[in-house]
């Protein structure tokens, strides 16, 4: 009876502490771990068509935006010094741009002393653009501007092998790349069950991802958005191999105190 009860001790130790490779591996599809060996290399074997969702500007976002133009006209020079908190030259061109960022307003407008009010709220950084030069381009014809986001950050917790706030300089961005800016997924985490925390206007929204299933390339939350909070959670395995050895000790010496006790009070 003693060697039963010590063969399925020893079985649940090592059930619980095995992770099998369909909880680890990203993108799965059907048996593919299974059948390794037969699939061909060197070829395509399906295509996913994304779910591309521009990042789209909302207020309180800060805007890197610069103005140039090639023309030699002193009258181009001081429009664009008028445009941004400093301006600078070089060469045959004139550049003017808030080095510290320009915050949209909660109306969703962005305010310069010459060109006045201009909504980009809802708009993508290519279309804001595009919006900026034609106000711009009543003044100088040939101005060139460019748009650029300084604050798109994210939030990683969890079980990753960094826990941060990262501001990222691009806006597309999957959350696979995020998790990987973060340091990537530690030993032990759900890929499964990333949960996401999503702010909509004056909502928070929240929905859960599965990393591990190739059809996640084709959902609409296969890209991070702007503030996003994405918390992994840890598999159920990890509670046993961070406890079990401390656990084991503290049982093994009540048992051997127990037993002391026992016999001392046999004697």
């Amino acid at each position: 009876m003693t060697r039963i009860w010590l063969i399925f001790g020893i079985a649940v130790i090592v059930l619980n502490a095995c992770v099998p490779a369909k909880k680890l591996v990203y993108l799965q599809k059907e048996d593919e771990l299974k059948n390794r060996k037969s699939i061909p290399t060197d070829s395509i074997l399906r295509s996913h068509k994304l779910d591309i969702q521009e990042y789209r500007i909302q207020p309180q976002d800060i805007l890197s935006i610069s103005f140039e133009t090639l023309s030699d006209e002193n009258d181009a020079f001081d429009f664009l010094g008028k445009l941004a908190a400093q301006g600078r030259t070089a060469g045959n061109v004139a550049t003017g741009a808030a080095a510290s960022g320009i915050v949209v307003n909660l109306e969703g407008e962005i305010e310069f002393a010459v060109l006045g009010k201009i909504k980009v709220a809802g708009l993508t950084l290519f279309e804001a653009q595009d919006s900026i030069k034609a106000a711009a381009s009543k003044f100088i014809p040939d101005v060139i501007v460019r748009v650029r986001m300084l604050n798109f950050r994210f939030t990683i917790l969890g079980e990753v092998n960094g826990e941060k706030t990262v501001t990222s300089v691009t806006t597309r961005l999957t959350m696979m790349e995020a998790i990987g800016q973060a340091g990537g997924f530690a030993e032990l985490a759900d890929r499964s069950r990333v949960k996401v925390i999503r702010q909509n206007n004056n909502n928070a929204e929240i929905f859960y991802v599965n990393l591990l299933n190739e059809d996640y390339l084709e959902s609409p939350y296969y890209y991070v958005q702007q503030n996003d909070v994405l918390i992994v959670p840890p598999l159920k395995q990890r509670t046993f191999k961070r406890y079990f050895t401390s656990n084991l000790g503290i049982i093994t010496t009540t048992l051997s105190f127990a037993f002391l006790i026992y016999s001392l009070s046999t004697r």
